[in-house]
C-alpha cells in the first residue's frame, strides 16, 4: 500500500501495523491525519496542534519499522491538555493558567519512546471538572454522532479525535468518569486503569488521590496496547504503584457478572437506553457469563461523596488558589464547584474519609460473589441545550455509574455496545477491584467483537479479532488450578489480584484422582497423581503469572497442598496444585465428577 489515496486509511492498530508492514510510510499517515483534521472542521477538538511539518519530521525520523522494538511505531495519538508535553503549553482549558513544561509526563514520554507520533493537545472541561465537555472557554468539540448532544467530558477533545478517525488513540484523565463517559457518547473504548498503574506525574491534578491517565481507543486491544506501554512505577510519583499491566488474553473464563437490581438501574426515563443495555447483556450472556444481581446502594452512596461531600475540597486543594487569584479566568461553573468546597472544614474531610471507609467495607462482600460488575456507561445522552438550562443536574446524572469507581480503588473499561433505536451509540462498563485490568480486557474484547459495532464514528468495521496464544508469553509462568481458584470460584480473586491471565481450560492426563479433603466447610480440593490407568482426567484451568506474582501466589499455599508439575491432555506440563498422599486419609474421592466445579455444583 503506497498511498492513502487508494483506499480509506484505518487507524486501528492491527490494520495500521499491517499497512506499515506492506510498505506504507508514516509520513503518508501524518499527511492523512492533517487532512482529516481539516475535513472535520471542528476547531473545538484541539487546543494546541503540533505543526504539520514538525509531525512530518518526527515521522520521517523514525527508526526502521520494528513493532517488537517499537510497539507504537508510527501511531498517531493525542493528549488531553492537562497532561504535560515538553515544549507545548499545558492550559487545562484555562488560558491564564497556561505554562510550557520542560519535561513530558512519564505516560507521554513512554508512548513517544515506543514510536508514537503526537498530533496535538485536546480540549477538556476546565481543570478536568465535569463530565459534559462543554465547560471550556474554547470552542466546544462536537459530539461525533449528533452535535445537539454533549460530547462528554472532561476528556471531550480526546474522545472526539479518536471517534472521528483523526488519531489511533488519545489520552484522557479519569477522576469521576472522564475516561468513560465520553467513550460511551462517542462509541469508543475507554480504559480507566487501576489507580497508580500509569504514573500521574505531569498531570494537572483534579483530585490527586483519585486521578488516573486513561485511554480512548477504537478497540479494546488498542487501548490495552497503549496502556501497557505507559504502565510501570515512576519513582518520582508518590501515587504510582507496582501493579500488573493489562495484557491480551485469548478468551474470558467462566464469569460471574454482577448487574444492578432493577430498582437500582437508572436511565432517567429513557426507554431506548434501557433497551440498549438489555441488548448488550445478551452479548455478555452469549459469552457464557452468569449474571448475579447486586445491591448498588452502597456504591451509589460512595458516588455522592465525590461532589456532595468534603471530597470536593481536593479540587480546591489542586486549583483553588489559582481561581481565588484569577476569578475571572475560571469558567463560571468550574469556579462555582471549586469555591463551593469552602463550606467544608478539615473535620468534614475526615468525616468523609471515615464514611468512605465504612462504605468500602460494606461493598467488599460483593466481590466474593462476582468477578466483575456490569453497568451502563451512562444513563442517557444529554443535550447541549439541557446543560445550558441546568449546568449541574445532567452532569451529575452522567456520573451515576462512574463516580464511585475511583473512590473505591476499582478499575473499569467502557465498551461500545448495540446502538440505540435512534442510531445513537450506547455502551456498557465493566468494573472490578484494583489489579484486575487484564480480566476486564479479556471480557471487553470479546463482547466488542460480539456486538459488531463500527469503529467510533468512522463507519469502519472492526478488524478481525487477533488470535492471542493460549500459552504463557516469555517472562511468564503457567500455573494450573483445579479447585477454589478456578474462574467463578471463591478464591479466583487471588489470581486476579496478581494480574493473572486466563489461558486455557484443559483436563489432565488420565492419571490423577481428585479428593475433597477433610475439614471446613468449605472443603478443599486435593489432586493426587496416581499410576497410569488408575486415575482419570480432571478439569483444570491454566493461567499465566509474572515471576513475582507466581512467587507471591505460591507463598500463600497452605499444607498439605503444594506446587508440582502437572501433565495435561494438551501435552503441556505447567506448575500446578498437588497434595501430599497422607492428606487423602479420610478424604472423599470425587474424581467421578470430573472436576471440582462439577463436584461443588452437585452439593447445591
Amino acid at each position: 500500500m503506497a498511498s492513502t489515496e487508494r483506499r480509506p486509511l484505518d487507524l486501528d492498530l492491527a490494520r495500521l501495523r499491517q499497512a506499515y508492514a506492506d510498505g506504507l510510510a508514516p509520513t503518508e499517515v501524518v499527511r492523512e491525519v492533517y487532512r482529516r483534521i481539516a475535513a472535520a472542521d471542528d476547531p473545538g477538538i484541539f487546543i494546541t496542534l503540533v505543526e504539520r511539518e514538525r509531525a512530518l519530521a518526527v515521522a520521517a525520523s523514525l527508526p526502521p519499522f520494528s513493532p517488537d522494538a517499537f510497539p507504537l511505531w508510527g501511531v498517531p495519538f493525542a493528549v488531553k491538555d492537562n497532561i504535560d508535553v515538553a515544549g507545548l503549553p499545558t492550559t487545562a482549558a484555562c488560558p491564564a493558567f497556561a505554562y510550557v513544561p520542560d519535561e513530558s509526563a512519564p505516560a507521554v514520554a513512554r508512548l513517544l519512546a515506543a514510536g508514537a507520533i503526537l498530533i496535538g493537545k485536546t480540549n477538556l472541561d476546565q481543570f478536568a471538572t465535569g463530565l459534559v465537555g462543554v465547560r471550556s472557554p474554547y470552542t466546544i468539540p462536537r459530539n461525533t454522532f449528533d452535535p445537539r448532544i454533549v460530547p462528554g467530558g472532561s476528556s471531550s477533545g480526546s474522545a472526539v479525535s479518536v471517534a472521528r478517525g483523526i488519531v489511533s488513540f488519545a489520552l484522557g484523565t479519569d477522576t469521576a468518569g472522564s475516561g468513560r463517559v465520553p467513550a460511551g457518547l462517542n462509541n469508543l473504548v475507554g480504559l480507566k486503569p487501576s489507580l497508580g498503574l500509569v504514573p500521574t506525574r505531569g498531570v494537572v491534578p483534579a483530585c490527586r488521590t483519585l486521578d488516573c491517565v486513561s485511554v480512548f481507543a477504537l478497540t479494546v486491544d488498542d487501548a490495552v496496547q497503549a496502556c501497557s506501554v505507559m504502565a510501570g512505577v515512576d519513582a518520582a510519583d508518590p501515587f504510582s504503584r507496582p501493579l500488573p499491566a493489562p495484557a491480551p488474553a485469548p478468551s474470558a473464563p467462566a464469569l460471574r457478572l454482577g448487574v444492578p437490581r432493577a430498582a437500582d438501574l437508572f436511565f432517567d426515563g429513557d426507554a431506548m437506553s434501557a433497551a440498549a443495555f438489555e441488548a448488550a447483556r445478551r452479548h455478555y450472556a452469549g459469552l457464557g457469563a452468569r449474571f448475579v444481581e447486586i445491591d448498588l446502594t452502597p456504591f451509589l452512596a460512595v458516588a455522592k461523596l465525590l461532589y456532595d461531600g468534603a471530597y470536593v475540597a481536593e479540587r480546591q486543594a489542586a486549583v483553588g488558589d489559582f481561581i481565588a487569584a484569577h476569578p475571572d479566568a475560571a469558567h463560571p461553573v468550574t469556579r462555582r464547584i471549586v469555591e463551593g468546597a469552602s463550606r467544608f472544614s478539615a473535620a468534614d474531610a475526615f468525616r468523609a474519609r471515615y464514611r468512605l471507609a465504612e462504605l468500602a467495607r460494606e461493598t467488599e462482600p460483593v466481590w466474593n460473589r462476582i468477578d466483575a460488575m456490569l453497568v451502563p456507561t451512562l444513563p442517557r445522552p444529554y443535550g447541549v441545550a439541557e446543560l445550558e438550562a441546568d449546568p449541574i443536574g445532567p452532569n451529575s446524572r452522567l456520573g451515576t455509574y462512574t463516580n464511585f469507581v475511583n473512590l473505591l480503588d476499582l478499575c473499569a473499561l467502557a465498551v461500545p455496545g448495540p446502538f440505540r433505536q435512534d442510531g445513537f451509540p450506547s455502551g456498557t462498563t465493566l468494573v472490578a477491584p484494583r489489579g484486575r485490568d487484564t480480566l476486564l480486557a479479556a471480557i471487553g474484547r470479546l463482547v466488542q467483537a460480539a456486538a459488531g459495532t463500527p469503529l467510533g464514528a468512522t463507519g469502519a468495521a472492526q478488524p478481525a479479532l487477533a488470535d492471542v496464544p493460549d500459552r504463557a508469553s516469555p517472562g511468564e509462568i503457567e500455573i494450573c488450578v483445579v479447585g477454589a481458584h478456578l474462574s467463578g470460584m471463591p478464591l479466583n480473586h487471588e489470581l486476579q489480584s496478581l494480574g493473572a491471565r486466563f489461558l486455557r481450560a484443559v483436563a489432565t492426563q488420565p492419571s490423577y484422582r481428585l479428593y475433597a479433603l477433610p475439614g471446613g466447610p468449605p472443603r478443599r480440593p486435593g489432586l493426587l497423581r496416581v499410576a497410569d490407568g488408575e486415575g482419570g482426567a480432571i478439569a483444570t484451568e491454566v493461567w499465566a503469572l509474572s515471576p513475582e506474582g507466581f512467587g507471591r501466589f505460591v507463598a500463600g499455599i497452605p499444607a498439605p497442598l503444594g506446587i508440582g508439575t502437572l501433565r495435561l491432555a494438551d501435552g503441556t506440563t505447567p506448575k500446578g496444585f498437588l497434595c501430599e498422599p497422607i492428606a487423602i486419609e479420610g478424604a472423599q474421592d470425587v474424581s467421578a465428577h470430573g472436576g471440582w466445579r462439577a463436584y461443588v455444583a452437585s452439593l447445591a
